[in-house]
């Protein structure tokens, strides 16, 4: 199964994707969608028609994609939660069932931690998928997305030969 993993961010967006075959995970691509400056509906389209190019190219099975969190500035939060909006709708698009996690569950999931930093992220993502090299902590976190998820599809279907 292809897990694709969506850290959203307006300037940044990172992805990940990964393959999983049964308990084991290989690392397929990586990178980060940026939107540049200027005009918020542009950028918001950049960042799906960039979104939905990588869905067509990679074919994922599955998508994650990271709640928002709700930090002290309101109008940050608010265009963070658009860009993840765009994230959502893009994959949706591409018919895709999309998981979502909470930051610190998939920091649990990953690092063995609810509250991991960046580098301890970056460095577990590269212990599970070895070889794998994140073009940046957005991408790290993406993959660490699509990490959690294939695990908890993996116990959701697991769970489900045992019912």
């Amino acid at each position: 199964m292809r897990v694709i993993g969506i850290d959203p961010g307006l300037r940044n967006m990172g992805w990940g994707v990964v393959e999983s075959e049964g308990a084991r995970l290989r690392h397929v691509a990586n990178g980060v969608c940026q939107s540049g400056t200027g005009d918020l509906s542009a950028r918001l389209l950049g960042l799906f028609s960039q979104l939905e190019a990588l869905v067509a190219e990679h074919r994922p099975d599955a998508a994650a994609v990271e709640q928002t969190f709700v930090n002290r500035d309101g109008a940050g939060t608010l265009k963070l939660g658009q860009a993840r909006g765009v994230a959502l709708l893009a994959l949706a698009r591409a018919g895709l069932a999309v998981g979502e996690y909470a930051p610190n569950a998939v920091k649990k999931a990953v690092v063995g931690v609810g509250h991991a930093d960046k580098g301890q992220i970056d460095h577990m993502v590269r212990l599970q998928l070895p070889g794998c090299a994140p073009k940046g902590a957005d991408a790290a976190d993406a993959l660490a997305i699509a990490i959690c998820h294939a695990h908890h599809l993996q116990s959701a279907a697991a769970l489900g030969r045992i019912a």
